[in-house]
């Protein structure tokens, strides 16, 4: 099994999402005999910023980047991603690196019936850290966000794991911690 980990917090060592999604990764090594893990930090090695000169493929060594972050994701079977809320939604950088995997032709297509995704048959586990307190709130743009990209590419098992107003004293951020920790999803892949 091939599980590709993402970190995109700018926290280093002070993040929950990173903490959270190591968490989830280690749950699966401990449970996967075989399993072969890539790993990109978004902060350490970012992810250009999609502009003309992107689509144009002037860049050689940011096609070739691009090229492997899609290699990557096509060949993960899970997908774990530490995925922090800032200003309502992800980092930039979360969305560079989306932004090379929704591709046409590679990750969905347009049909006359509409967009089908091409990625199905992952499954997508996000980590995610807030400073307040969000789930269900309209002011929420990142797991909906999230839920539809991953939709829109064909993955419909996506699942969150949050620790929810971090920010509000030190006491609730180690029991936000502490809660997402304990709710920890099984490390179990059904294959299609």
């Amino acid at each position: 099994m091939k599980l590709l980990h993402i970190d995109a917090s700018a926290l280093g060592d002070n993040s929950v999402s990173r903490q959270l999604s190591a968490a989830v990764v280690a749950r699966f090594k401990d449970s996967v005999d075989s399993l072969d893990v890539s790993y990109r930090d978004l902060d350490a090695n970012p992810i250009p910023h999609l502009r003309g000169s992107s689509l144009a493929g002037a860049d050689a060594a940011e096609v070739a980047d691009a090229e492997n972050v899609m290699a990557q994701f096509l060949a993960a079977d899970v997908v774990v991603i530490g995925a922090p809320m800032y200003n309502f939604s992800i980092p930039s950088t979360l969305k560079s690196w989306i932004d090379r995997v929704a591709v046409a032709g590679k990750t969905f297509k347009y049909t006359e019936a509409g967009p089908v995704g091409l990625a199905g048959g992952k499954r997508v586990i996000i980590a995610s850290s807030r400073g307040g307190i969000y789930t269900g709130s309209p002011a929420d743009f990142q797991e909906p966000f999230l839920r539809q990209v991953f939709a829109f590419m064909g993955i419909t098992e996506v699942e969150f794991v949050r620790a929810e107003g971090i920010a509000y004293s030190p006491k609730h951020r180690e029991e936000a911690i502490a809660a997402a920790l304990a709710s920890l999803p099984e490390a179990e892949f059904a294959e299609a």
